[in-house]
């Protein structure tokens, strides 16, 4: 076995290969002046099971590409298998088409990881798990919650209330409680399908001087993220925490989050940047036993 970290996750595909005692072969990579990407293998992988680990996380469009260049070059050169880690799955979220004339992003995806090579694919906490049934090679996907969790548990969080920002994410806060122990509840939200305003629904929480853990899978523009914090900081939590898997973070989004009363946010390096503290590589390594 061997494990190629890709350009977009070198630092987590060198723990991986790590946690699974074997070698990792280099990458080379560069961008051509136009833009178009370059991929090189520096090492031999013939007759070898594969996994690459890549993450789609901005700039997607690149790294989607540089996992289907990693992805045939490792088939053309030998490999018996290759098992695709993409910890964040880029356009999971485009998987309905709610206007007249919209593309269906994610199943496009799908087909060209098939069609590069990919025998089987990991990813962790997808938005929609429906997406997993549209694949016709082996998928799962895990969640880095309880690790999450039992990382803000060694920090002193133990007994904190888990809260979802949405009834979607329910069970993100379900699995950060079984943890934390200190109860849960999700919040309801509508987003205009148009504009993209979200709005959250007010309710009374039971937190007053408790801290409070604000578990979701991503967070990018940090506006969903920014409400939850701002209601559990109006009913009285002490300290509150905006915790996630995928740590996206675009423009003001970690402003927009801290002004809104969060002491600090936590997520893993599926997305590698300032934020991503807690590493998901034994997740990867434990979860890759039954697809290679």
């Amino acid at each position: 076995m061997i494990v190629i970290p890709g350009p977009s996750s070198p630092g987590l595909g060198e723990k991986v290969a790590e946690g699974l005692g074997v070698e990792a072969v280099p990458v080379e990579h560069r961008l051509f002046p136009d833009g178009e990407s370059y991929i090189r293998l520096k090492g031999s992988v013939r007759g070898e099971e594969v996994v690459i680990v890549q993450t789609t996380s901005p700039p997607q469009d690149r790294h989607l590409i540089q996992l289907f260049l990693l992805a045939r070059t490792a088939k053309d050169y030998g490999a018996e298998k290759v098992v695709a880690v993409v910890p964040y799955l880029a356009y999971a979220r485009q998987d309905k088409r709610f206007l007249e004339g919209e593309a269906l992003s994610i199943d496009v995806v799908i087909r060209l990881i098939e069609a590069s090579g990919v025998d089987a694919l990991l990813t962790l906490d997808i938005h929609s798990p429906d997406v997993l049934e549209r694949f016709r090679i082996p998928v799962k996907s895990l969640s880095a919650i309880p690790l999450i969790a039992e990382h803000l548990k060694a920090k002193g969080f133990e007994g904190a209330f888990s809260l979802s920002p949405d009834k979607g994410a329910i069970e993100l806060a379900k699995m950060g409680d079984a943890v934390l122990g200190g109860g849960y509840d999700a919040l309801e939200k509508a987003r205009d399908r148009r504009t993209g305003e979200v709005r959250t629904r007010e309710k009374r929480l039971p937190v007053e001087g408790r801290d409070v853990v604000v578990f979701d899978d991503m967070i990018s523009t940090g506006g969903t993220m920014a409400l939850a914090v701002g209601l559990a900081k109006k009913c009285g939590a002490r300290r509150v925490v905006a915790a996630c898997t995928h740590p996206l973070l675009v423009g003001r989004a970690v402003e927009r989050i801290l002004e809104a009363g969060a002491d600090e946010i936590v997520g893993t390096d599926s997305v590698p940047g300032p934020h991503s503290v807690v590493s998901v590589a034994p997740l990867i390594v434990e979860g890759l036993s039954d697809l290679l």
